[in-house]
Formats: C-alpha cells, sequence, structure tokens
C-alpha cells in the first residue's frame, strides 16, 4: 500500500463519472471538506487485513502529528502499478475506514469513480508526506534506514548554523519551498510541472506507452538537445583529467562485493532473470568502474586517478506515483565520474574542485546560482573534525544552505553535496553532487602502492557534474516556465536550442538569396532552417516564437539588395539590423567553446514531420 498525506486547508471534489464496473454507489456529486488529512491511497496487489491495519497506525501517527480530529481517504490508483483488484480494495479501505471512526471524523471518497479535486496543502514540513506500508518490492537497507536516520537539519548561513524554525527565510523563498520538500520526505507528484508541457509541445520527449512507466521517447530535436548536454558534460570532465571507459549495464546479483553495495545505496534495482541466475541493472557508473580498479595496478604516482563513464541509461526503479516528465524517471542518463585520492585532505580538495567544476557546468546550462538551492549532507563525527571546511563551501556560494547531519555514519560516504532545482511545483531535484566514499575501496579490494611500496585503500570521490542528463533539461525547461511568469520569453540557451536561427523568405523569388545565407550561417557551425511553406509570414513568425527559435531572420528584397539583415532577436526581446558578416560573426562567439552538431530534421518546413 501507498499513502501520500497532505494536511489541507480544505480538499473539494467532483464526481464525474463510473471509471470501472465495480465502482462503489455513490449518489452525491460534490463534497467540500474543511481542515483536514487527506490520505491518498492506492491499494496493491499483495495488501490485506495486516497491511490495513497498519495503515490505521500510520494514518493515526500523522493526524496525531499535525494536530487534525478530521481525515478524507481518497482512493488514488496513481501511485502505484501493482494494484490490487477492485473488491480487494474496496474492502481494504473500508478497513481502514473502520479503524479510524471511533477516534476520528471521517470522510472517504468513493472507489471507482473518476473524480475531479481541488486541494489546498497547508505548506508546513509535515503538510507533505508519503508512506509505504507492506506488499511492495523489498527495499535496500539503506532506503529503509534512511526513514530511520536520526538526522538534524540546519541552515548554514555566514559560517553559522541556526535551526530551521528560527531561520528568517525571507528573500530566499525558494529555499524555504526546498527545506519543506527534503524535510517532508514526499516525492509523489500531486500537480504537473510545466516542463511536461514544454517537452511536448517543442518535440523534445514524450512517455512512452509500450515501455515501463518512466522511460521516455526522444524525439529529433529532443535528442539533439541530449546529445549536444552530453557532450558538453563530457568535454568538462576530460578536461579535468578523466578517462573515460564503458562498463555492461547489468551484473550478477550474487556478487559478494555488488550484493554487499547494493544495501548501501539508498536506490530500487531492475532485475533480470537469464536462466537461473539473477542480475540487476546499474543505476549508476559506480559498479563497473569499481571493478576495473579492483583490476588495475595502481601506484601513488598515478592519483589522483578519474575514471569517467556517461552511463547511456542508468535504472532505477522508483515509485510509480513519483514518476514525472523529465524530473524523475526509471531510465536516464548519468555523468558518473569516480575519483580515487591518497587521503581525506587530498579528498577534500578534489570535493572543492569538483563543487566549483559542477557550478562551472551548470552555469553552460543557463543555471546560476540564484537558480538552485545547496544541500550539504555529513556525519556529526565529520564535522566535528571538518568544521572550517564545511562553512568554506557556504562561503562560496554566498547564500544559505541546507544542512543534514546524520548522528551515525549508515551510507558509503562521510560527505555529500547537491545543487537542487526547485520547480514551479515547489518541488525539487537533484542536479549536481559529489560524494565522500570511504567504504567501498575496502569493500571492492581497490588498491594502490604507496611510496613505501605497501598496499594501500583509497577513497572515492562519486562526482556527477550536471546530475541526469534529463534532469538538466527539465531545470532548463522549468527555468523558462519561470521566464515567462516574470513577463519574459522563455528560452534555451542558444547553444542547445535545436534550431538556433530561422530564415523565412518573403516569396518565393527571395528562397535563392535565402538558401544562400543559410549556407553562409551553416559554414559557421550554426543550425539554421527555412521556412518555406505556403503559408503567411505572420503565421511562420507566430510558429517560430512558439518553437523559442533564438533568432527569426525575414528576407525580402531590401536584405536582397542590401546584405543588412532584419532580425527578431528573443534573447533581447526586440528586432534589430545587422550587416550578415556581423551577425554571423556574432553566432559563432555564441557556440565558440561549445559543442557543435548539425540539424538533425530537414533544413526545410515543408518537408518536415510533424511528431506532437
Amino acid at each position: 500500500m501507498r499513502i501520500l498525506f497532505i494536511h489541507s486547508d480544505f480538499i473539494d471534489y467532483r464526481v464525474r463519472e463510473k471509471a470501472i464496473e465495480g465502482a462503489e454507489e455513490y449518489s452525491a456529486s460534490e463534497e467540500r471538506i474543511e481542515e483536514c488529512l487527506v490520505a491518498f491511497i492506492s491499494v496493491e496487489s499483495k495488501d490485506d487485513r495486516q497491511v490495513a491495519e497498519k495503515a490505521v497506525n500510520e494514518i493515526k501517527d500523522v493526524a496525531n502529528k499535525v494536530d487534525t480530529r478530521r481525515i478524507v481517504l481518497y482512493p488514488y490508483a496513481h501511485l502505484s502499478s501493482d494494484l490490487s483488484d477492485p473488491d480487494t480494495a474496496k474492502s481494504i479501505l473500508s478497513m481502514i475506514e473502520n479503524g479510524l471512526r471511533s477516534e476520528y471524523e471521517v470522510h472517504r471518497a468513493p472507489f471507482g469513480w473518476y473524480k475531479s479535486f481541488t486541494i489546498s496543502c497547508k505548506g508546513h514540513p509535515l503538510s507533505e508526506l508519503s508512506k509505504q506500508i507492506g506488499g511492495g518490492e523489498e527495499e535496500p537497507e539503506a532506503l529503509k534506514k534512511e526513514t530511520t536516520l536520526k538526522t538534524y537539519w540546519k541552515i548554514l548561513y555566514d559560517g553559522n548554523l541556526y535551526d530551521i524554525d528560527v531561520f528568517d527565510f525571507t528573500g530566499h523563498e525558494k529555499l524555504r519551498d526546498f527545506v519543506n520538500y527534503e524535510i517532508s520526505g514526499t516525492r509523489a507528484v500531486v500537480d504537473v510541472p510545466p516542463h511536461v508541457k514544454y517537452m511536448r509541445s517543442l518535440e523534445i520527449a514524450d512517455y512512452e506507452q509500450g515501455s515501463d512507466s518512466g522511460n521516455l521517447r526522444y524525439y529529433p530535436r529532443g535528442k539533439l538537445i541530449k546529445s549536444l548536454a552530453e557532450s558538453l558534460v563530457t568535454n568538462y570532465v576530460l578536461d579535468y583529467g578523466a578517462m573515460e571507459v564503458e562498463t555492461p549495464i547489468m551484473y550478477d546479483y550474487e556478487h559478494p562485493a555488488l550484493k554487499s553495495y547494493l544495501q548501501r545505496f539508498p536506490a530500487r534495482q531492475y532485475t533480470v532473470l537469464s536462466g537461473d541466475d539473477k542480475y540487476f541493472l546499474r543505476f549508476s557508473a559506480c559498479f563497473g568502474q569499481f571493478l576495473i580498479a579492483k583490476d588495475a595496478l595502481i601506484t601513488y604516482k598515478q592519483l589522483p586517478l578519474r575514471l569517467y563513464e556517461l552511463t547511456r541509461y542508468s535504472f532505477r526503479r522508483e515509485k510509480h506515483g513519483e514518476l514525472v516528465g523529465l524530473r524523475r524517471l526509471r531510465a536516464f542518463t548519468m555523468p558518473d565520474m569516480h575519483t580515487f585520492v591518497q587521503d581525506m585532505e587530498t579528498a577534500k580538495d578534489e570535493f572543492l574542485k569538483q563543487f566549483k567544476l559542477s557550478i562551472s557546468v551548470l552555469k553552460d546550462f543557463g543555471l546560476d546560482l540564484n537558480d538552485y538551492e545547496v544541500a550539504v549532507r555529513f556525519t556529526s563525527d565529520f564535522y566535528k573534525e571538518n568544521m572550517k571546511f564545511i562553512q568554506e563551501l557556504g562561503e562560496l556560494v554566498k547564500k544559505p544552505i541546507l544542512v543534514q547531519v546524520w548522528e551515525e555514519k549508515f551510507f558509503y560516504f562521510v560527505l555529500k553535496f547537491e545543487f537542487n532545482f526547485v520547480d514551479n511545483t515547489k518541488k525539487a531535484a537533484a542536479l549536481s553532487t559529489v560524494q565522500i566514499d570511504v567504504d567501498n575501496a575496502r569493500r571492492f579490494n581497490i588498491t594502490y602502492i604507496d611510496e613505501r611500496g605497501e598496499k594501500r585503500y583509497p577513497l572515492i570521490l562519486h562526482c556527477s557534474p550536471s546530475g541526469a542528463i534529463e534532469r538538466v533539461m527539465y531545470a532548463m525547461l522549468e527555468k523558462a516556465e519561470f521566464l515567462k511568469k516574470e513577463g519574459k520569453k522563455p528560452v534555451l540557451p542558444f547553444w542547445i536550442s535545436p534550431v538556433q536561427v530561422r530564415i523565412i523568405p518573403l516569396s518565393e523569388k527571395h528562397m535563392e538569396k535565402s538558401n544562400e545565407i543559410l549556407r553562409m550561417i551553416e559554414s559557421a557551425g550554426i543550425r539554421v532552417d527555412i521556412d518555406d511553406r505556403e503559408i503567411t509570414m505572420q503565421k511562420k513568425i507566430r510558429e517560430a516564437e512558439m518553437e523559442w527559435i533564438p533568432y527569426i531572420v525575414v528576407i525580402g528584397d531590401r536584405e536582397v539588395s542590401t546584405g543588412t539583415l532584419n532580425v527578431r532577436d528573443r534573447y533581447r526581446d526586440k528586432t534589430r539590423e545587422i550587416p550578415l558578416s556581423e551577425f554571423i560573426e556574432e553566432l559563432r562567439n555564441c557556440v565558440r567553446d561549445k559543442p557543435i552538431k548539425k540539424i538533425n530534421e530537414s533544413i526545410f518546413l515543408s518537408k518536415r514531420v510533424k511528431f506532437v
């Protein structure tokens, strides 16, 4: 069973029509409940009376914590892909209702109907919570431990640690939203974030109904954006000194070191059966790179040693109700670098460099420090020994950051940071991250030869300087929506825009000049196309604006005779005149140090396929 709790000012729902034949009888069409705890519930295939009893206790516990005596039970199939049959679900929901009635005022939305609802979430740290009770797939020990590990939440600012409830978040509203999101622990989707609309309307990506949930299809423009992003991050990492490798996507479930690591990594695995053998799909490049390092002859002279792979793909069986768009997937592309170092001082030095590297990478995606929130997580012992180092991280970003302190070490790392993007629905997703791993060298028997010829275990830094490529695409699209809300035009960075310049000839007689200009712009490494369709110029311009084309160039008699272009500039939000040679030089400067790829559709719009 999966439950999403929302502590609400109110919920207002309307019953529309029956969704299944076994729908409960229900006569009212609408109900509004004020000041209540709403429990959205998915009853799963393995759920039984014992699970129902556990659910009653969980609901009571949450209701007491948020201090409410009014509960709404709302059947909600979207939290799970492993649903029970309708009769079992109705029976278990009735058990839960009966178990609560003696102590609470209970309302239950009818099962088996299409319903619309409006809900007002109170917005405090406990107003959104998610629970999994019984049933479902077995979770790694790390995921179970994550919910019970004693944690302290603080804000680090100007070198001082503040309690969450006393820190003044004025001017730091996104940090406050991030704090609430983290402390609540819920990742379930209630509102669809705006980037989902954009990933479809811009023909970037879409859900693939023929695959498992959380696996997307990418259209030509989306594939181009994704490929450019992959190249940018890979170039950064190779320039940083990493060696690129390639490793398998599946591994032996019974391999001793791998099996132990699975229990220390907070992620759910896909499992694959091959005859009688059981394998799991990788959720990072750790396994392959660790096994390479284990077999390598490494001396202190080669340290720091950096291995890198862009995993296409990594797999995690995220909860069904948490999957949405590009924000949370089950198959994703992860740039993954591991750095092997001699000692903690070297590890801290690398950590700091990779922190700065990550800032630079995100900046090229149009994401500045004010676009994301920083979280630093560490054990209490690490903090006691490295307080000044933690303060230095805060000084680097010059803004308050969220700190999570674990009272004991359970995971393989003692320190990590993440850059987290808070989107338009006030949900967050981690982008860049670096961890200092103190366990896995010994677990995988990775050694190096020190100055005295003795074998030593290195420390390992796990670094993804951008986070999953799909997450970066999500963040860019969500930022575009923020720009729109500010009255600006939504845009992507120029170097990653699928089409960078669109040429619009006024008539057929201007096609020859348009083709000539296209060839000149194209020779500078710019992706340019021509709208040669037999529609009005106004419609062509309007559609180019809807596609977020950075520069629109209309070619008429004047442009043919003078060589001066009339350019609609999306970034400056104005039209300007510029000589063709100057315009090409300006475009060339925009992509000078960025990956360049050719347009992967026809350059003529009349020959293009419409995918969405």
